[in-house]
């Protein structure tokens, strides 16, 4: 599991995802990697070709945005990229929370970020061909949509898709199947 530690990006094991244990590194410390920024949180990690890429937000100057760090490994990672920022989802401190990528077919790649949480949840979908860019500081062939819910997760099982999200009461999760147009 990888977690945000408010500065670093942290990681545990757990033998039945029940108990966990934190990971250290060469110094004692759980840090996997940590950003001067500060607000490094709410990592993902997916294998995109032969990299592991961890997507996560941060908003340094107060400006909102989606990072990645790439590892053949899960231990030594690239330096930051930025690859969202702004458009129509803004660049407040909270506009790029919960980055969550799927490739859905090979060279087509979907960014889900979510802006607001609670009753009024709004989260905007971005694509790219590239997942390193899911515009920055434009939306032009990269917006798709808004979505009435928050912190979507997207889940692909037995050849169906699934998505999570938070209960607008914040107290739980839905899960619906989910078609893509």
């Amino acid at each position: 599991m990888f977690y945000g530690g408010w500065k670093d990006i942290c990681s545990a094991t757990s033998a039945d995802g029940k108990v966990f244990e934190r990971k250290t590194n060469a110094q004692g410390t759980v840090t996997i990697f940590g950003a001067p920024t500060g607000n490094t949180r709410d990592p993902m990690v997916v294998r995109v070709g032969d990299r592991w890429h961890c997507y996560y937000t941060a908003h340094p100057e107060n400006k909102g945005a989606v990072f990645c760090r790439t590892s053949p490994d899960l231990k030594d990672w690239s330096e930051a990229r930025l690859v969202a920022r702004g458009g129509q989802s803004g660049d407040g401190p909270y506009s790029s929370e919960c980055p969550f990528v799927v490739e859905l077919e090979p060279g087509r790649f979907y960014l889900f970020r979510n802006q607001i949480y609670g009753k009024d949840a709004k989260c905007s979908v971005y694509f790219s061909r590239d997942p390193y860019d899911f515009g920055i500081a434009h939306d032009e062939g990269h917006f798709v949509c808004t979505l009435p819910l928050a912190v979507p997760e997207i889940i692909h099982r037995d050849n169906q898709w699934f998505i999570a999200s938070l209960l607008p009461t914040l107290n739980g999760i839905r899960i619906a199947r989910l078609a893509w147009d």
